[in-house]
């Protein structure tokens, strides 16, 4: 099995209310008081009270277009990756030399190379090293991306990997579209990174958990449900009020599925590790799964301190779960683009 040796969260410098960020939206966004009111209700309602930026917010004002951002997104992503990923290295005792496989993901962001060379040549990764860079997967990308480790390390049980989520969803701003997807977007979405180191079941390092297993679904007849629409304005939200009828027609059969491959039930499930991807989206899962009403915590946690980060989200959570008791099992989960649900099975040490 592949064994968790660290998890480092990262938000940026530049911390805002819920209620700073929200007005410059108003008067950008509306049209009149009707919009105007509809944008305070809904930020006010996304459960959001503090989000984390990557520049101060009145430059936001000065981004002028698709390939100015992706630039930004370049210039402040790099030190932020950087700096989760040393220090998950250091919490893991391991050197950038060590690692064999850098598995990076990000969706607010694009490049050919992708960012992770830079990652890799900055931190002095091994030319050998083997990377796996992810975009398109969204908020599902981190659990997807632990997953993802773990097939790695089944199959090389010797070796070490990083796992890296970068978002900085507050550089796909839409200052010009007053659409409910946007509205909501700009009252959610904030920015943020996460390191992961993981080791295969041959390393001797002492771990904060071990993966057991991972599970993944793709929903039919809803590919237009959750995503970017992609265009010379950039990345416009694609937000649909679908998504907790898909998490109510699905989840708990999936995740059914995957405890009962390792003779499990939900009732054995310690801690649950959900994707904070907004009020609505919580209360589904909590219904769906039957759960009580104080299992997702901590995800509702991280939503009021620092709004949903898209891929590191989920692992922002996992991160305020890292010292539980051994032999304590977790279901991590989160859902994207697709749509998809992502769910990893974890066991404390």
């Amino acid at each position: 099995m592949t064994n968790l040796l660290s998890v480092a969260p990262l938000l940026p410098a530049y911390r805002y209310s819920q209620g700073e960020i929200t007005q410059p939206l108003v008067d950008s966004l509306s049209r009149n008081e009707q919009t105007s009111a509809v944008i305070r209700r809904i930020h006010g309602a996304t459960g959001v009270e503090y989000r984390s930026l990557v520049m101060h917010l009145d430059a936001y004002r000065q981004i002028n277009d698709f390939t100015h951002a992706n630039q930004l997104f370049r210039e402040h992503g790099l030190p932020l990756a950087l700096a989760a990923t040393r220090q998950a290295l250091d919490d893991a005792g391991v050197e950038p030399t060590d690692i064999d496989y850098l598995f990076f993901t990000t969706v607010t962001g694009v490049g050919a190379p992708s960012l992770d060379v830079e990652l890799a040549q900055a931190l002095g990764f091994r030319s050998d090293m083997k990377r796996i860079p992810s975009f398109g997967l969204g908020c599902a990308a981190g659990a997807a991306g632990i997953a993802r480790v773990n097939d790695l390390l089944r199959g090389d049980p010797g070796a070490l990997a990083a796992l890296v989520s970068l978002e900085l969803c507050s550089l796909t701003i839409q200052w010009d579209n007053a659409s409910m997807a946007n509205i909501v977007g700009t009252g959610l979405f904030g920015d943020g990174a996460s390191a992961l180191i993981f080791a295969g079941a041959d390393r001797a390092e002492q771990p904060i958990a071990s993966v057991l297993g991972s599970r993944s679904a793709l929903y039919p007849e809803s590919l237009e449900t959750i995503g970017w629409n992609i265009g010379t304005f950039g990345l416009r939200l694609m937000l649909t009020p679908a998504v907790p009828e898909l998490i109510h027609r699905h989840l708990a059969d999936d995740i059914d599925a995957l405890l009962s491959e390792h003779g499990l039930a939900r009732s054995d499930v310690n801690e649950w590790i959900a994707h904070p991807g907004g009020p609505r989206v919580l209360q589904a899962f909590t219904d769906s799964l039957e759960l009580a009403p104080g299992d997702l915590a901590t995800s509702w946690e991280v939503l009021a301190d620092s709004g949903n980060l898209s891929s590191s989200a989920v692992l922002h959570v996992l991160a305020r779960h890292s010292t539980k008791p051994a032999g304590h099992l977790g279901v991590l989960f989160a859902l994207g683009p697709g749509v998809s649900v992502e769910m990893v099975l974890l066991e404390w040490r």
